[in-house]
């Protein structure tokens, strides 16, 4: 072998050798993309490290908003998920675009840094476009205000809004848990079709959900807590169901108001219905419906609340605006087939606050409310001012305002039934209640009540049942069902009480093993078991 074969091997050899390196390099390269690369159609974000994007615990909106923009500049990709066990802090909004989904595991919280010291109306989570946006859904997650490390804000001033969309459709907000902020959970302008439901919402600063001229707004089976202002609340909006809720407050100064809130000034609202909500114990009114300015009565009309349940509510001690419903400024209002229960001042209020710094008055006048097949019963006085209070329905507005009752039921309302109103078809009577204690409100019947699991018979009957307007429907209601609607909560349900009557040993023996009666049987046995020796 000669010099120069060697020198041609060696150089052959360092050609392999940077070929080998090169390679092994690429198959890095290649390794390291296809761990970070978003797997099916979801991008990952974590805590852990073991995200597409991770987190550390400072300025997480960073990683998260990456994602989001990754999500929108790919869009074979729909999905950020937030993998918990997990608390993101974030000291700036998050961004997402349009068609984009933002889920997290029920151990992921989004929450806001201490001392954010943020300007006012910047949310948490709001849209990449200012135009707004389309098509999103967020779920799943929890998301933190972090009140008390912010409480050098204002509650109810515009601070901290959760999530906030203008000039959007098709928004959905679900299975999240929603806490302790200085604003609104969802609040949404100029936006259409917007779904709030299954969330858990509890002391946020202003309203669960609040849409402003904004159309098909739908929230459903919310539990809601409320603090400084109302559960649902919707101003200058139309076409909304508001169903299946359980409302609330605690019990405390900023409590806040109402559990729902209708508001008009300016917008046609004659498409608002309200149904099957539990609304109890609320700082403000139950229901608060409010209409100022000056308009025709065709803008503001057609409300519909039905088959509700309120009791103890209107509890602040420092307004006097309380009840169960409290209305102006609407006409037409539907109110039937509800319960009200220890309310307070009155259940069916038609009044408007005279405290606030602008003029609520409405202009107009023959703005009528319709109270039917309604139950009302042991209304108590109002916590301010309440002498003179405590009637089952009130009219403060007679000149402008009118009540027309029918088919309605009181009960025990610590100062009477009306206050310039009257009735000729209401009934006045104790309406038996399953179990007012524990707040079931279905009608005692010898035909047949409904209990939760089954169907079981009282020995009384209620002198609700087939007692409604004649003309309302009842067709949804079980057979034996009278052919007339029954009075309260469950008329014209699947849940009303049967008509009809059995023999009274049955309904003896039915009744003796009745929970009711688990006192008298504990007593019987061991009077049998003392004088007799029998054991059962």
């Amino acid at each position: 072998m000669n010099g120069k074969d060697l020198i041609n091997r060696r150089g052959n050899r360092k050609k392999k050798g940077v070929y080998i390196t090169v390679f092994i390099f690429l198959i890095v390269i290649v390794t390291t993309t296809l761990s970070i690369a978003p797997s099916g159609m979801t991008v990952y974000v974590a805590g852990d490290g073991k995200g597409n994007f991770n987190c550390n615990g400072t300025d997480d909106q960073i990683e998260i908003n990456q994602a989001l923009a990754y999500v929108a500049e790919h869009p074979e990709f729909t999905t950020v998920h937030l993998k918990g066990p997990n608390t993101y802090v974030i000291s700036d909004s998050i961004f997402i675009g349009t068609d984009t989904i933002l889920e997290g595991d029920p151990t992921a919280v989004v929450k806001l840094k201490d001392k954010a010291d943020w300007p006012v109306v910047k949310p948490l989570i709001t849209h990449m476009d200012s135009a707004g946006t389309s098509n999103i859904t967020i779920k799943g997650f929890e998301i933190d205000g972090n009140h008390d490390g912010n409480a050098e804000k204002k509650k109810g001033a515009g601070y901290y809004n959760l999530i906030h969309f203008v000039n959007s459709t098709n928004i959905q907000v679900h299975d999240m848990y929603m806490h302790d902020s200085h604003g609104d959970g969802l609040k949404v302008e100029n936006s259409s079709n917007i779904q709030f439901y299954d969330n858990i919402v509890y002391k946020l600063g202003h309203d669960g959900l609040y849409g402003i001229q904004s159309q098909y707004l739908e929230a459903w089976n919310n539990t809601i807590t409320c603090r400084t202002n109302s559960g649902l609340r919707v101003w200058d909006s139309n076409h909304v169901k508001f169903h299946d809720n359980t409302i609330d407050s605690f019990y405390h100064w900023s409590a806040g108001g109402p559990g729902i809130q209708i508001q008009k000034s300016a917008a046609v609202m004659d498409d608002i219905e309200v149904y099957n909500n539990t609304i109890h114990k609320t700082y403000g009114p139950g229901i608060w419906l409010l209409g100022y300015g000056t308009y025709p009565l065709k803008e503001a009309q057609n409300v519909h609340i039905y088959h509700n349940t309120f009791y103890k509510t209107g509890t602040n001690p420092s307004i006097d605006w309380v009840g169960g419903i409290v209305t102006s400024g609407f006409n037409n209002t539907l109110i039937e087939n509800n319960v009200f229960d220890g309310t307070y001042h009155a259940a069916v209020v038609l009044m408007y606050p005279t405290d606030r710094s602008i003029d609520i008055t409405p202009k107009g006048t023959g703005y009528t409310t319709i109270v039917r097949n309604n139950i009302i019963t042991n209304t108590e006085r109002r916590k301010s001012k309440s002498i003179g209070t405590g009637f089952g329905v009130v009219n403060y507005l007679p000149e402008t305002h009118s009540l027309v009752l029918e088919n309605n039921c009181f009960y025990n309302n610590v100062a009477g039934n009306y206050r310039n109103a009257a009735s000729t078809s209401d009934i006045y009577a104790n309406p038996l209640f399953a179990n007012k204690k524990e707040n079931d409100y279905h009608l005692r019947s010898s035909g047949g009540r409904w209990n939760g699991e089954t169907w079981v018979k009282d020995i009384k009957s209620s002198p609700c049942i087939d007692a409604g307007y004649s003309s309302s429907d009842y067709s949804n209601e079980p057979e034996d069902n009278g052919k007339r609607i029954n009075i309260g909560r469950y008329g014209n349900t699947e849940e009303a009480s049967k008509s009809g009557v059995m023999p009274g040993y049955v309904a003896w023996w039915n009744q003796i093993f009745s929970p009711e009666w688990r006192i008298f049987r504990i007593l019987l046995r061991a009077f049998l078991l003392f004088y007799f020796k029998i054991k059962i």
